[in-house]
């Protein structure tokens, strides 16, 4: 049974690892695939087409309350510029963040499995060293 319960909680930690890593992959591809519309909103263009592209998804947008969203929006539209010329400085870095979430990932994920297996050592271990006084008991 013990098996069971720490086997349970070690998948349950490497799904949420799993969630947690794409979650932010898909923000910073998100992030990186609006730039461009992020840089128009903070240069003050009047297309407001091109600043709510930039903006939360609108499913998003009913969950956050209205003066924390405006803080956000405010912030991310000041931040386009910077992640605009970081962009167009080093364009290979769109296609490294795949990359790079993946490596992630699977570090975190051989880690998790690393700490289930010692887990299974660990009560293995522990039934034997209380197991074996029972059966010396029994043969006297």
């Amino acid at each position: 049974m013990f098996y069971a319960i720490s086997w349970f909680l070690s998948l349950s930690l490497l799904a949420l690892w799993s969630l947690l890593c794409w979650g932010t992959h898909a923000f910073t591809v998100w992030a990186m695939s609006s730039a461009g519309a992020l840089a128009a909103g903070a240069a003050g263009a009047a297309g407001s087409a091109a600043a709510q592209a930039a903006m939360l998804p609108a499913w998003l947008q009913g969950w956050i309350p209205p003066e924390l969203l405006r803080t956000l929006e405010s912030w991310i539209a000041s931040a386009g510029p910077m992640l605009q010329s970081t962009l167009e400085s080093v364009p290979a870095l769109a296609g490294a963040v795949t990359v790079l979430a993946w490596g992630i990932w699977g570090l975190g994920a051989l880690f998790l499995l690393a700490i289930a297996l010692g887990l299974h050592v660990l009560i293995k271990l522990l039934q034997r060293n209380t197991s074996a006084p029972v059966q010396g008991a029994q043969a006297a």
